[in-house]
């Protein structure tokens, strides 16, 4: 999320994640759990749980914004779909929760209570969760002149309808995704007009704005 090193090492870095974190219940905070180091605060809690290798939800939406601000838009959504309440109602008997509501922590995988949820309403995972869906995954983004249209989708959506209230003017956004990527924009168009690049212009207060976005 800071950009902070190649590009090369950004995929090697969220490549491990998957590899070492990621669950189908979402990704766990480090792994393997300790057991025995006594020196560790983690010990206080057995395999799975809280900060010994739990599924922690607060930061599920910073893995889910790392993968799309890197184009990975099947991965970002993969991760989203994986905590998210709703999605779990066809294992409401693991999860042990309301389907509307965030928890603070599910077991990981190295808990004999593997995808339970527990402490729900305890955390500040919404507000994190709608920011990586609407600013990163939709891609429609705030900036100081206008909205950016930065998607980072599933490649088989054929694309998204939103609409989005920016300072005043409303945005409606259509786009397509003929060509079924996860990201790049190809083509928008600004009230009928094509502009260059991925930047809408900042509209004055009360109107309504038209934008059209096609990926290649």
């Amino acid at each position: 999320m800071a950009g902070i090193g190649t590009r090369e090492q950004q995929i090697t870095a969220l490549d491990s994640v998957k590899e070492r974190l990621a669950t189908e219940h979402g990704i766990m905070l480090c792994a393997p759990p300790f057991r025995k180091d006594r020196s560790c605060a983690a010990v206080i809690y057995n395999a799975g749980q809280k900060e010994n290798c739990a599924i922690f939800q607060h930061p599920q939406g910073w893995v889910v914004i790392a993968e799309a601000m890197l184009g990975r838009g099947d991965r970002a959504y993969e991760y989203f779909r994986a905590y998210m309440p709703a999605a779990a109602n066809e294992h409401a008997e693991v999860r042990e929760s309301e389907p509307y509501v965030w928890c603070q922590s599910t077991h990981g995988k190295y808990s004999r209570l593997f995808g339970k949820a527990r402490v729900p309403w305890l955390s500040g995972t919404a507000s994190w969760s709608y920011h990586a869906a609407t600013h990163f995954i939709l891609g429609v983004q705030p900036d100081y002149d206008g909205l950016r249209i930065r998607p980072a989708i599933p490649a088989a959506w054929d694309g998204f309808k939103v609409t989005r209230r920016f300072r005043g003017a409303t945005y409606q956004i259509a786009v397509k995704n003929p060509r079924h990527v996860c990201t790049g924009v190809k083509r928008m168009k600004v009230g009928g007009k094509v502009v260059e690049g991925d930047l809408v212009p900042l509209a004055s207060a009360g109107t309504v704005v038209k934008v059209d976005v096609t990926l290649e």
